[in-house]
């Protein structure tokens, strides 16, 4: 039976959870307050989100009565863990990726490969893209599909991927922050402010020039 579209708290609590279960083990299972600071980390999240306790509180029950998760006992501070595999019915492979595609958007089989370093180190990006075909291909009676291949964005080398799990992705997403190529109205930006200041550095050293006596590049004292 398919799971019903989780929100993007939600989503971004399960990834959460995910992710510390396999990057910080010896703090795992987490706590509501470490719960927060992982769904608002500035790094490694995109989009940046500000979840305040309340909203996580809400989407643990949501996520424990959809047996995605559950409250572990023991102890003075209530911890929780993910049960993705398990309610879910994917591998570690996949578990990787859809949680890597719930905090960070839509990504290129090769960003994905790199991103899960910390999580799973895949061979290869032919095996990266194995288990994502596998996602998309998943048939109903497992639940439906998981992932879906996004139409190539003009300008774009590859084309990206993004997880169904709250639902149909809108072609146009934005792509997860990389340090790679950004929009052509960001490069653009980028491009007449450095234009600008090589002119104003041009500007200073005539300058100065002018003022001690210096003859320009190529002329004769």
């Amino acid at each position: 039976m398919p799971l019903r579209p989780l929100t993007a708290i939600e989503a971004r609590v399960l990834g959460t959870l995910m992710e510390k279960a396999r990057t910080v083990p010896d703090s795992y299972p987490l706590t509501l307050h470490s719960v927060v600071a992982g769904c608002n980390q500035k790094t490694s999240r995109e989009p940046p989100m500000n979840v305040g306790e309340g909203e996580a509180q809400e989407a643990l029950d949501a996520l424990k009565a959809l047996s995605l998760a559950f409250e572990t006992s023991g102890g003075r501070v209530a911890r929780w863990e993910h049960n993705f595999q398990r309610a879910v019915g994917v591998p570690e492979q996949s578990a990787v990726l859809l949680g890597l595609l719930m905090l960070r958007g839509p990504q290129t089989a090769g960003e994905l490969r790199i991103n899960t370093d910390r999580w799973y180190r895949f061979a290869d990006i032919s095996s990266v893209e194995a288990f994502l075909e596998e996602l998309r291909d998943r048939s109903e009676e497992k639940g439906g599909p998981l992932a879906v291949l996004l139409p190539r964005a003009p300008g774009a080398r590859e084309s990206r991927w993004a997880h169904l799990l709250c639902g149909p992705v809108a072609a146009d997403q934005p792509a997860a922050r990389t340090g790679g190529e950004g929009p052509p109205a960001a490069l653009e930006s980028r491009l007449a402010a450095l234009e600008a200041e090589v002119a104003a550095l041009r500007s200073a050293v005539q300058d100065l020039r002018e003022q001690l006596g210096l003859s320009q590049p190529g002329q004769s004292a």
